[in-house]
């Protein structure tokens, strides 16, 4: 008689053909357009910047499972990669890379593994280094080198948020075309609103994330801003809302399973990005906000239940 082996493995419990691999294949190929764009703008700095953190988000991931948890290596789902590159376009093209490497052992040591590895984590891994980075080392993260600068030691400029906040541009002024297609300082991949759009639809058409959370977080954005009298568009193309809603909001081991929940989820995250990017000390808000519902979504996950999961519904 063959033995069987049960094989135990945190949730979600999604009946599907796709592999982590697989899916994990098509979010770096959504990502091209954004990490063509960062290496266009910003040039070697950002070539560089990107293999750094994906090398040591691999090396990490690779060394943690082997030394400490005795476990196969699991750096072939891609999910470590997938980090690396996402925690690059977070960050400016000319952060030192010794800070990049301190960044992505965070994301990948303490977000990841040390929760029990992909699908344990409770927050997005890239966001956290993210914002160990940003709060660490305040200085080099908000010094962001300006488009076609070729060198780490050139000039750096404000970025939008950071003008609209100090209240030297009028919101009407922002330059809303060059938000668009990328000529303005920021973080590596939230210069081109047009590259991360693609990267959206690439993924909605491979249906790898639905349309839930992205759309929710855009429309509290819409609402909030209409509230207050702000042009919703400017706070739409800048900073990193379109990056985070469309790569780590949808991250599906720290949002929500169910439609509603994601609903609530999305609008959440737009909501608490226009606070603070209004009245916060921070000019731009969508990491913290995301990290702040990554939080919130086993409550989510617990209130708002698939129906045949219901307790409310009662069986013959």
């Amino acid at each position: 008689m063959a033995q069987e082996t049960l094989t135990f493995s945190p949730s979600p419990h999604i009946h599907t053909s796709r592999t982590v691999r697989g899916t994990m294949l098509h979010v770096l190929v959504a990502l091209l357009p954004a990490v063509a764009c960062s290496i266009y703008f910003f040039r070697l700095p950002a070539l560089i910047v990107l293999l750094v953190s994906t090398a040591v988000c691999v090396a990490t991931e690779w060394a943690v499972t082997r030394w400490m948890l005795h476990r196969p290596s699991t750096i072939g789902d891609l999910s470590a990669t997938v980090t690396g590159v996402l925690l690059a376009l977070n960050l400016p093209s000319g952060l030192p890379l010794w800070m990049v490497a301190a960044g992505a052992f965070v994301a990948i040591g303490i977000a990841k593994m040390a929760f029990g590895g992909l699908g344990c984590n409770i927050f997005n891994p890239a966001l956290v280094g993210r914002v160990f980075l940003l709060i660490s080392f305040p200085v080099a993260m908000t010094s962001w080198p300006l488009p076609g600068d070729a060198g780490v030691d050139g000039s750096t400029g404000a970025t939008v948020l950071s003008l609209l906040k100090s209240g030297a541009m009028n919101p009407a002024d922002a330059p809303q075309a060059d938000m668009a297609l990328g000529f303005m300082g920021g973080s590596m991949g939230e210069v081109s609103a047009v590259a991360l759009l693609i990267g959206f639809a690439y993924l909605l058409l491979t249906k790898v994330i639905r349309i839930d959370i992205p759309l929710s977080i855009i429309a509290a954005v819409i609402i909030t801003d209409w509230c207050t009298g702000f042009p919703p568009e400017v706070d739409i193309l800048a900073g990193g809302l379109l990056l985070g809603s469309v790569f780590m909001a949808t991250d599906y081991a720290t949002s929500p399973m169910t439609r509603g929940g994601m609903i609530v989820y999305g609008l959440l995250i737009g909501l608490i990005t226009v606070c603070i990017r209004r009245w916060g000390s921070y000019p731009e808000g969508m990491s913290f906000a995301i990290l702040v519902m990554n939080g919130a979504t086993p409550l989510i996950n617990r209130y708002m239940k698939p129906r045949r999961f219901s307790p409310k519904r009662q069986t013959a």
